[in-house]
C-alpha cells in the first residue's frame, strides 16, 4: 500500500488543527469555515478516511509511528481573525456610467408602424382581429 511522506502528514495536520482553533473562535465566519473544511478534506484524502476528526486521528496515529524529519518550510501560524483572506469581501462600487445612447437612424413618423407612433392605433385597431370577429354566445 502506498502511504503519504510523513512530513506532508504532518504539515497538513498541523495546518488542520490551526483553522480547527480559527474555526471555534469564529464560528459564523464563512471563509474561516470553508477554509477548515477544505483542510479537513485535504486531510481526508491524504489519510484515506471519510471524516475529517477519524483522518485527524489517522494522521497523528501515523506520525508515532515514527520520527518525522522536518521540512525546511516557514512555521505554519494560525490565522487571526485580522487577517486580510478572513475579512468579508466589501461589495465593490462601480463607476457610474453614462446611458447608452441610441445611433440607430431615425424614421419619421409616417414611416413607423401605427403602434409605433404616439398615442398608438386607433381604437379599432387596437383589439385584436379574434375579439372582433368572435360570434356571440348563446346560452
Amino acid at each position: 500500500m502506498l502511504l503519504p511522506a510523513k512530513a506532508e502528514v504532518a504539515r497538513q495536520l498541523r495546518r488542520y488543527r490551526a483553522w480547527e482553533r480559527v474555526m471555534l473562535a469564529a464560528p459564523a465566519d464563512r471563509t474561516v469555515r470553508a477554509t477548515f473544511e477544505d483542510s479537513g478534506y485535504t486531510l481526508c484524502v491524504l489519510m484515506g478516511e471519510r471524516c475529517a476528526r477519524e483522518a485527524a486521528d489517522a494522521a497523528e496515529r501515523y506520525l508515532r509511528a515514527g520520527a518525522v524529519t522536518p521540512v525546511e518550510e516557514p512555521p505554519l501560524r494560525a490565522p487571526t481573525l485580522l487577517d486580510p483572506r478572513l475579512q468579508e469581501p466589501r461589495p465593490r462600487k462601480s463607476p457610474p456610467q453614462e446611458p447608452l445612447k441610441d445611433t440607430r437612424p431615425r424614421e419619421s413618423a409616417a414611416e413607423l408602424p401605427a403602434a409605433a407612433v404616439p398615442g398608438g392605433p386607433p381604437a379599432a385597431e387596437r383589439r385584436s382581429a379574434a375579439k372582433r370577429q368572435r360570434p356571440a354566445r348563446t346560452a
